[in-house]
Formats: C-alpha cells, sequence, structure tokens
C-alpha cells in the first residue's frame, strides 16, 4: 500500500514536536499504544552489556556469549542447563522491575484517557506498572507463561513458583532433575509460550485479548483516534506499524505519532497526519509529562 517513499518533513518538524504530541494527546477520545522493544530498551530492559554480566557472568565465562539473547538460543548439552539458563532469563526479565520509570510515566500519560495497548513485548511490563489488563493485547507471548512443547494442548501455565524453584535449585549453572518443568497432561517437556512456530499456544485468554482489540478498533473508527507507536521496528511490522499506517490513512479523524531512536518515519500518505520523534522515548514521555505538568499549573 505505501510505497517506499517518506515524508521528509513533517508538521511535527515545522512545530516543536513535543507540544503537537501533548496536544494530540489531550484531543484524543481515544489512543492506540502499539509498543515494541524499543520501549522496553529505553525503560532499561537491555539485553547485554552491564545488565547482562551482572545477572550471567558465569555462564558468559562457561559458554562463551555476551548477551542474553546469543544465551536464549545456545545449543545446552542437557536440560538441566538449558532451563537454569532460561530460569534466571526469565526472573531477570519478566519478575524483576525495569530499572527506569518509563512504563509508569506512559501510564501517566494516558491513564484517563481512553485507551489500548497492542504489544510485541512479552515482559508484562505494562500490566505490572498499572495498565488496565482488560486494554491489553499481548501478540507474541508472556515470558510469564509455559506451555506444553508438543503442544497436546491450547493452555498455558503461569509459571513464576516453576521458576522460582528451578532458581533455588540451580548449582553450577545446573538445576535439579526434580524441578524440570514438565506437562502435567502429557508428561512431556514444557517450553515458553513465546511465539517463533506454528506450536505457539494462543490461549483463552489470548483470545479474548484479540476480540477486545478487534471491539476496540471497531468502536474508535469514527472518533478522534491517535495511533501512538513506540519503539517498534521492522521485525514485524505488519502486526503494529503498517496496520497503524493503513488505519491512520484510511480513518477521517486518526492521527499517528511515531517515537523511536533513529527509526521514527512515516509514509507520505499520512504526513499531514503523522508525527514522529527520533529520540529515546523515556527522554520524550519526561518532557510531556514536563509539558502537562506546566500546563496544569498556568491553568490553575
Amino acid at each position: 500500500m505505501f510505497p517506499k517513499i517518506w515524508a521528509k518533513k513533517s508538521m511535527s518538524d515545522r512545530l516543536d514536536p513535543i507540544h503537537k504530541l501533548q496536544a494530540a494527546i489531550n484531543e484524543a477520545e481515544a489512543v492506540i499504544i502499539g509498543a515494541g522493544a524499543g520501549l522496553s530498551t529505553s525503560a532499561g530492559f537491555v539485553y547485554d552489556g552491564e545488565r547482562f554480566r551482572k545477572h550471567f557472568s558465569d555462564f558468559e565465562e562457561k559458554y562463551g556469549y555476551h548477551d542474553m539473547y546469543t544465551g536464549g538460543f545456545f545449543s545446552y548439552k542437557t536440560m538441566e542447563e538449558h532451563w537454569a539458563y532460561w530460569s534466571r532469563y526469565i526472573f531477570v526479565n519478566r519478575y524483576m522491575d525495569a530499572p527506569k520509570p518509563v512504563y509508569m510515566n506512559l501510564y501517566e500519560l494516558v491513564k484517563n484517557k481512553d485507551y489500548f495497548v497492542l504489544t510485541t513485548n512479552v515482559d508484562h511490563c505494562f500490566q505490572k506498572t498499572g495498565f488496565d489488563r482488560h486494554r491489553l493485547f499481548y501478540t507474541q507471548g508472556d515470558y510469564g507463561l509455559f506451555q506444553c512443547s508438543t503442544p497436546c494442548c491450547q493452555e498455558t501455565f503461569e509459571n513464576e513458583d516453576m521458576v522460582r524453584k528451578m532458581l533455588d535449585a540451580q548449582k553450577d549453572m545446573r538445576i535439579s532433575s526434580e524441578v524440570l518443568p514438565i506437562c502435567p497432561h502429557c508428561g512431556k517437556a514444557m517450553t515458553m509460550n513465546l511465539r517463533s512456530d506454528g506450536r505457539f499456544v494462543e490461549n483463552e485468554g489470548w483470545l479474548i485479548a484479540a476480540e477486545r482489540y478487534e471491539k476496540f478498533l471497531r468502536r474508535c473508527k469514527n472518533h478522534k483516534v491517535l495511533f501512538l507507536e513506540l519503539g517498534t521496528g521492522y521485525n514485524t511490522p505488519g502486526i503494529i506499524k503498517y496496520p497503524f499506517w493503513q488505519m491512520t490513512n484510511s480513518w477521517k479523524d486518526a492521527s499517528y505519532a511515531c517515537i523511536n531512536h533513529g527509526q521514527a518515519k512515516a509514509p507520505c500518505e499520512i504526513e499531514e497526519k503523522s508525527i514522529y520523534i527520533n529520540d529515546d522515548i523515556g527522554n520524550v514521555l519526561n518532557q510531556l509529562l514536563y509539558s502537562a505538568e506546566s500546563e496544569a499549573l498556568c491553568g490553575a
């Protein structure tokens, strides 16, 4: 639909983009947030560097990789080693809080709006921050869920207790065989509920969330809507980015905003309806909150 011709200068370039985005949020009757990995990165959930070494220096020394992603794809010799790594990975990236208050600041900006969140992130930061779980759709899964590796059923299993048991049972980067996660129905190994192939389980909760999102879109189609895209790249653009562009183009009162450090852009077809800011998401949210607070003080 959209040719590879990018708008060189949008309205957000001609005017102060922060104030323009603040006005768009204020005026919107509904805000639809599309969130990708860049949002969690801005919140401090980075997978290499100091954070990796803090939690995985022993794995780095033994196996020679230097980031969590590589460790996740490493071919361990035993399931005891595999789950020693993954239980630690899950705990660090699902059950620990993000180092920076980026999600909290986003919540402060939209908590009084009619909002919905569509995200490819699997770290559960939205719900932990206070976003209404009925307004969230995690399309790609959740670090906090296991599923049967076959799978033998369309069911997922909360994993916090199992993860903590595996952490407690770790020794020399291995866990006890007694705490390996096993499907309670068929006895086969469990795996993460993450979309990587056709075995991904879309459980009842996933289907309900998908239906809620579709209903929200239908309800808001003729309203003044802001599509707010945060940290979404081009790994899976068909989930958030392209649909946001298409709906902005076809919906009369829709506008589009993208905040993504070094990757914020919009097609020419929606140039006049777009705001894009190439900056760290956390920095932009801080400026938006400051702008909102200043406006509130001036109006008091």
